[in-house]
């Protein structure tokens, strides 16, 4: 049982030392103890809201992720407790206390708190399992914050901070293993992962958010559990799979993924780009290359039109870009490999893959078209592009131009210093060519000279295919010649519409 603080004592108030509960003993450095009281200092909602539960007979503790980034000194909005109160019982204390309260979560025992422009979660102690055959977790709930604790995905997440007393409890050695910067379970990782095989996911990332390590133990239990996550929902997945990929060091989780197997199972096209290289047939390592194209490309999100956040979209760009590449390498004399068409190969699979992992339509849409058209570029050479291609350009990334200038830009990983400073070069002078035309023609929105009312209008037709034809010839002689004036274009329109009468 915690040792805690004597409980003959007051209870310190938040500016007192923190007290820990490590069943080896050891305490919390001064700093940590400073971070704790810290988030406490910042949000003194914590210490009222102990209060309040404890006045009605309930324990409360703030928990998991909240104290973990707290002793590494990162405060954020999201608040995360745990208590012996049942979910209606919680429900109760802090209906008239939040400012909102949402109980979508009520199920698993978590209620939804807003106080002001903090987001906090109150869940009961509890355990889950998952049926061999189930999607979803069995809950039941505990009676103790050991109990709780026990069921956390790692030690660094198995740390909690009891209030209003601010009493340290990791019964898990979670603090040392913070301080070892290693993920560990509380348990052995096979009962973890046979609880929640979600867990293995969670270990990719968080070793990509917190630049962990992963023990080996836990390793080779996602290695041979790996075919457990097959029981997990899309949605599940693809939620672990954002945070990962925007995670600071995505690199090292994805990596895991592939090294277990994991990513055979949830993300295939990844591992796949492992293709066999032989002495004879030469092409760069497209695994590795596409890792390093998502770090550059991660490199590149503060410039432009960016604001600097993580990017969904570029990032699964960058990452799927060359997905195609395995089902169309061919094998050419002298020892030449090609991949011809493996953008439009791979728009499709990025498509497939996406819809599965129940991605929104819109970002499907997005990233596959990145995917589509990330060789574009390499069409304009030395920059022997006419206005009319560069136009087209721009029209078919339509919002998706920043971004495609980035992911082109992130496409070059070539160690031939000449080669790539050339590339830019080129680039370069596209985008300039682009800014030059959007100043002379508002490329951002090229349509045609013409409009529906004014096309049916002058050819006196109605509504129908024959609109949209004639409005499809004008946006391309729009593409291809620039702005031409109303009068011009309805010259050419009639021209256009008599050869087509016959």
């Amino acid at each position: 049982m915690p040792s805690g603080l004597p409980a003959s004592e007051p209870a310190p108030a938040p500016g007192a030392p923190v007290a820990s509960d490590g069943p080896d003993g050891a305490a919390l450095s001064e700093q940590q103890a400073d971070r704790v009281r810290e988030i406490l200092r910042a949000y003194p909602v914590a210490v009222e809201l102990g209060e309040r539960f404890a006045a009605a007979g309930f324990t409360l503790a703030l928990v998991g992720g909240s104290v973990r980034d707290a002793l590494l000194g990162r405060l954020g909005n999201d608040l995360d407790f745990t208590t012996d109160a049942r979910p209606k019982e919680i429900l109760k204390l802090v209906k008239g206390w939040g400012e909102a309260v949402w109980d979508v979560g009520i199920a698993f025992g978590t209620v939804g708190v807003r106080k002001h422009d903090l987001q906090i979660e109150i869940t009961t102690y509890r355990s889950e399992l998952y049926d061999r055959n189930s999607r979803k977790p069995e809950v039941t709930f505990g009676d103790t914050i050991e109990e709780d604790l026990v069921r956390r995905d790692f030690t660094v997440n198995a740390m909690a901070v009891k209030l209003p007393q601010v009493e340290f409890v990791d019964p898990h050695h979670g603090l040392a293993d913070l301080a070892e910067g290693v993920l560990r379970t509380p348990g052995t990782p096979e009962a973890s992962f046979s609880d929640d095989p979600l867990r293995m996911l969670r270990a990719a990332r968080f070793a990509a958010q917190l630049d962990f390590e992963v023990a080996p133990e836990v390793v080779t239990a996602m290695t041979e559990m790996a075919d457990r996550i097959d029981i997990v929902s899309a949605e599940r997945i693809q939620g672990e799979l954002n945070k990962l990929v925007l995670s600071q060091h995505p690199r090292k989780g994805l990596s895991l993924l592939v090294d277990t197997g994991l990513a055979d199972r949830v993300l295939p096209e990844l591992p796949a780009l492992r293709l066999e290289r032989d002495e004879h047939h030469r092409h760069k390592d497209v695994y590795e290359h596409s890792l390093t194209v998502l770090e550059q490309a991660i490199d590149l999100e503060s410039t432009g039109e960016g604001d600097g956040k993580p990017d969904l979209t570029l990032r699964l760009a960058a990452l799927l870009h060359d997905i195609g590449k395995p089902r169309t390498r061919r094998f050419e004399e002298g020892g030449g490999v090609s991949f011809h068409h493996h953008e439009l190969v791979g728009a499709k699979l990025t498509k497939k893959r996406l819809r599965e992992l129940k991605y929104s339509n819109e970002l499907i849409a997005d990233v596959s078209r990145l995917v589509e058209l990330h060789l574009r570029f390499h069409g304009y050479g030395t920059g022997e592009w006419t206005d009319s291609a560069v136009r087209r350009y721009v029209r078919d990334a339509g919002p998706l131009l920043d971004r495609l200038h980035k992911l082109t830009r992130s496409d070059c990983t070539t160690r031939n210093k000449k080669k790539a400073a050339a590339l830019s070069r080129s680039y370069d002078g596209l985008e300039q060519r682009i800014g030059q035309l959007q100043e002379q023609e508002e490329l951002d929105a090229i349509r045609p000279d013409l409009n529906g009312d004014q096309i049916m209008a002058l050819l006196d037709i109605r509504p129908g295919r024959d609109v949209g034809e004639a409005y499809k010839f004008l946006l391309e002689l729009r593409l291809e010649h620039g702005p031409l004036g109303e009068d011009e274009a309805a010259e050419a329109l009639r021209t256009w519409w008599r050869q087509r009468q016959g």
